[in-house]
């Protein structure tokens, strides 16, 4: 699929043996405020989902992609695709990048751009959206130069660490 190989990364299915990765990432405290998650996941839990990933994103309304280096093959973050709407013609994207030695060398941007054009060209979405709290200046940057445009605040959105945060509303919209 050439939609899903760039000139640093490609993006991939998810395989049996991503399951240690997962159940790592999925555990990591410092990410569930952007997962919407409060408790860690079993890998029994985590094996099922592998199990199921291979279901349509029409039908579950989710796809998680790895993203892995070109060179070397390995593993350095998800992106997904979630809450698809194909009546609406919409989908969400979150990505991240899990270790700070892969962060900030163009990955999350290739795998960001790789993946709206798979959504515009084979999901034939008009929009891909993403919510980034306020004080995620990594994010912001990575969105906006992706060409997403906030177009929205959801205030005190996200309640975390005793403490209520805003969250920015992005979009990308096609071009007609």
């Amino acid at each position: 699929m050439k939609t899903l190989k760039g000139e640093n990364i490609f993006l991939r299915a998810l395989e049996p043996s991503d399951l240690d990765f997962l159940y790592h990432l999925e555990n990591t405290e410092s990410l569930w405020e952007v997962s919407n998650t409060t408790t860690p996941y079993s890998k029994y839990i985590l094996q099922q989902y592998l199990d199921n990933s291979h279901r349509d994103i029409y039908e579950v309304k989710q796809l998680r992609l790895v993203i892995c280096k070109n060179e070397t093959e390995a593993v350095v973050g998800f992106i997904d695709l979630f809450d698809f709407e194909p009546k609406h013609s919409r989908v969400g994207i979150g990505i991240v990048i899990f270790s700070e030695e892969d962060k900030r060398k163009g990955f999350a941007l290739e795998a960001l751009k790789l993946t709206c054009n798979y959504a515009f060209k084979h999901l034939n979405v008009h929009q891909i959206f993403a919510g980034i709290t306020e004080k995620n200046l990594g994010s912001i940057k990575l969105f906006e130069k992706a060409n997403f445009e906030r177009s929205g605040v959801k205030k005190d959105w996200i309640f975390s660490e005793g403490k209520y945060k805003s969250e920015y509303f992005y979009q990308l919209i096609a071009n007609p």
